[in-house]
């Protein structure tokens, strides 16, 4: 059993999936899964699916240096965004692979939310690109590891209506005392 890095409330009302090493840039993938942390699942697919028609945005709020300014980021209120395909479909693979946990479970798929996307950095893996005059740099891939949980919506619990017990420390208890008998 692997070690998640987020804990749900309820285990039993939860699912959960993780890729490892997956071949993806970390920087991309960590914006996408900003733009859908605590979304309802349903909203989160038809989101993803617009990102991929380009007719929806991912905003890049952290990451976001030398990234394009483009109209569709006014929406999140930000102005620089991109639509990374790749990182959008990995992330949707995961959500798939969560949401059957969850049916395995007997969780409601209609009520799942996302409760957690963790994005981290796996271990670069290296290639060397040649340069002139003879010289080699290097060529790092950035991978990532990602982990999805899916909560099941709890029901809001009413609020008591018994009236509420007023303590009163003594300072208090004597001045009442006092204006009373005045």
């Amino acid at each position: 059993m692997v070690r998640y890095a987020a804990t749900p409330a309820n285990p039993s009302k939860a699912a959960k999936s993780r890729g490892s090493y997956l071949r993806v840039h970390f920087k991309n993938t960590h914006e996408v899964a900003a733009a859908i942390q605590g979304m309802q699942l349903s909203k989160a697919y038809a989101y993803l699916n617009n990102v991929t028609e380009h007719k929806q945005i991912i905003p890049f709020r952290r990451f976001n240096g030398g990234i394009g300014r483009a109209s569709q980021a006014k929406e999140f209120g930000t102005t620089q965004g991109r639509w990374p395909v790749k990182s959008v479909k990995f992330v949707t693979d995961l959500l798939k692979n969560a949401e059957s946990n969850a049916e395995a479970k007997g969780l409601s798929v209609e009520e799942l939310f996302i409760s957690s996307v963790i994005v981290n950095q796996a271990p670069k893996h290296r290639r060397r690109t040649y340069r002139a005059h003879g010289r080699i740099n290097p060529f790092m891939s950035s991978p990532s590891h990602i982990e999805v949980i899916l909560t099941e919506k709890a029901e809001a619990v009413p609020r008591a209506t018994d009236k509420k017990v007023v303590k009163l420390n003594a300072r208090q208890l004597a001045r009442n005392a006092r204006l009373t008998r005045a």
